[in-house]
C-alpha cells in the first residue's frame, strides 16, 4: 500500500517552519552491508531514481526506507539451545546462569544477523505545504519517519480538529489516551457521524471495534443492529468501516487515521500526475472529516449530546 497504488493508510502532521527545500539528500537511505554491526539503516530515497523531491509548489514527495536486522525469534530460540548444550557440556556444569545465558542470546542473535537478509519497509510521504501525510498507521514506523524529518527541518506534530481547536480533554471512567494526540473527541465524533446518517457505516461487510468499560469489541459482516444495541449503552466507538460518497475507508476515531483508502476508477498516468490527483483526493477526504466535526461538535460536547454526559459543560457542573 502506498501514495501511488493500491489502497493506503494514512495518518497526517501539522507541520510549522520547513524550510523551502528540506536537506532529503543529507539523509539519504544508506543500504545495510552483509556482516554490519549495526541492526538498522533508514533514510530518505525519491519516488525515482534521480527524480527530484520537490513535484509542485511547496509540495514535497519521498519515500523512507527502513531496514532492519531482526532474527527470527524461533531460530534464536535453537541457536541458544544450542549455545547453552555445548557450553553445558565444555563446564561439566549442570545449568548457566541468568547472566551467562544473556550473553549467550546475544551471541545467537550477533550470528544469525549476519547471516539474515534485513527487513525491507517502506514509508511514502508528501509534505504539501503545512501539512504531512505518511502512508502508514503504524506507531513503530511513525517514530522512525518523523525522528528522520526532525533531522530534515520538517518538524511534524499530530493534526487533528481538537487539536486545533484546543479542545481540553474531558474525563472519563474508562477511555485513556495512550498516544501523542489521541482523543476520546474522535471517538464521540465518530458516534455522532454515523448516527447522522451522512457518512454510512458499511452494512453489508461491515467492520466496527469499539470499548466498553469491561472489554474491548469486534463487529464484522452485517454490523448496523449489534452496533446500535451497543451505542444505546456506555460504548466507545473507536474504529468503523465508512463510505462517503467516493470515498471507502476506515477511520480510526481517536487519532483521526485513516485505514484502508480506496481509490475507484484511477486512470494509469505518470506518476506525478497520480500523486497529485490522489493527494487532492486525500486532502478532500479530510476537510470533509475536519468539516463535519465541527458542523457535530455541538451535539458530541454539550452535556445533553454527550454519549456518557461527561463533556466539558458537564464537568463543569459537576
Amino acid at each position: 500500500m502506498g501514495l501511488l497504488a493500491g489502497s493506503v493508510s494514512l495518518t497526517r502532521f501539522a507541520v510549522a517552519g520547513a524550510p523551502d527545500e528540506p536537506a532529503f539528500d543529507a539523509f539519504g537511505f544508506v543500504p545495510l552491508q552483509p556482516g554490519s554491526e549495526h541492526p538498522e539503516s533508514a533514510g530518505f530515497l525519491p519516488f525515482e531514481g534521480g527524480a527530484p523531491y520537490r513535484v509542485g509548489e511547496r509540495r514535497h514527495a519521498f519515500r523512507i526506507r527502513i531496514d532492519r536486522l531482526r532474527p527470527d525469534a524461533t531460530a534464536v530460540a535453537e541457536r541458544l539451545r544450542e549455545l547453552t548444550h555445548a557450553e553445558l557440556a565444555a563446564s561439566g556444569l549442570r545449568f548457566l546462569g541468568r547472566a551467562r545465558r544473556r550473553e549467550l542470546r546475544d551471541l545467537a542473535v550477533e550470528e544469525l544477523a549476519r547471516r539474515s537478509a534485513p527487513r525491507v519497509r517502506v514509508v511514502e510521504g508528501c509534505l504539501d505545504g503545512e501539512t504531512l501525510y505518511l502512508a502508514t498507521a503504524s506507531k513503530n514506523l511513525l517514530g522512525t519517519c518523523l525522528h528522520l524529518l526532525r533531522g530534515v527541518g520538517v518538524p511534524a506534530e499530530p493534526k487533528a480538529p481538537w487539536l486545533d481547536d484546543a479542545m481540553d480533554e474531558p474525563p472519563h471512567p474508562f477511555f485513556e489516551v495512550q498516544q501523542p494526540g489521541e482523543s476520546v473527541w474522535g471517538c464521540r465524533f465518530l458516534r455522532a457521524l454515523v448516527e447522522e446518517g451522512e457518512v454510512l457505516v458499511e452494512p453489508i461487510s461491515g467492520s466496527v471495534r469499539l470499548r466498553t468499560r469491561e472489554a474491548r469489541v469486534g463487529l464484522q459482516g452485517a454490523v448496523l443492529p449489534e452496533l446500535a444495541h451497543y451505542l444505546d449503552g456506555e460504548a466507545e466507538l473507536l474504529v468503523a468501516r465508512l463510505l462517503a460518497g467516493e470515498f471507502r475507508f476506515r477511520l480510526e476515531a481517536s487519532t483521526f487515521r485513516v485505514h484502508a483508502l480506496s481509490f475507484d476508477g484511477e486512470v494509469l498516468t505518470p506518476w506525478t500526475e497520480q500523486l497529485d490527483a490522489r493527494i487532492e483526493k486525500i486532502g478532500a477526504l479530510f476537510e470533509l472529516l475536519d468539516g463535519e466535526f465541527r458542523r457535530l461538535a455541538p451535539r458530541f460536547t454539550s452535556p445533553e449530546g454527550s454519549a456518557s454526559g461527561d463533556g466539558p459543560e458537564a464537568a463543569e457542573a459537576c
